[in-house]
């Protein structure tokens, strides 16, 4: 797939870069963090499955990116089957025990919001924490009318993005 098109695409929400702070109040709220591994390697493993899509791929997306890796302004599309869901790297975090990114939704996305994603260490004890906080809305007709179904959806792959983490952290490295 050619994610060319989506480079000019407008973000389909009016407040890009919002999880770094407060979430705004008239969206639908997720944040998941679950222990995914321990040490320096679980953290290593997790960051780079992060950084690279893997995460998506590990949980049954397919990836179309512009870039390899999440980098501020890479435009990725995920397909599932038919369902195109484009989004723009809004800002990367590139911290010693802090790896992440966050999207957020271009037009033509179902939804309309931002999602964090980030893998955290902490050297007091090794813990390797997998953290995903999003706000969203309906972004098309179809996830409107749907309703519950796109909140269920969100939970669904929540839970996948976290589950693909934890089991880079217990593959051989």
């Amino acid at each position: 797939m050619d994610v060319s098109r989506y480079r000019t695409a407008s973000f389909n929400y009016a407040d890009v870069g919002a999880t770094k702070n407060t979430f705004p109040a008239r969206y639908h709220h997720v944040t998941e963090s679950r222990v995914i591994g321990s040490g320096l390697k679980d953290f290593v493993a997790a960051a780079d499955a992060l950084m690279q899509w893997d995460m998506h791929r590990g949980a049954g997306l397919k990836v179309h990116s512009s870039e390899k890796s999440a980098v501020p302004d890479a435009v990725v599309v995920l397909t599932l089957g038919p369902i195109r869901i484009p989004c723009r790297v809004v800002y990367v975090i590139d911290e010693a025990n802090r790896q992440g990114f966050a999207y957020g939704t271009l037009d033509g996305h179902p939804e309309s919001g931002e999602e964090l994603f980030h893998v955290d260490y902490s050297p007091a004890d090794g813990t390797v924490t997998a953290h995903i906080a999003a706000f969203s809305s309906p972004g098309r007709w179809y996830t409107r009318l749907g309703g519950p179904v796109g909140r269920r959806v969100q939970s669904l792959f929540t839970d996948r993005y976290l589950t693909a983490l934890a089991a880079v952290c217990r593959s051989p490295q």
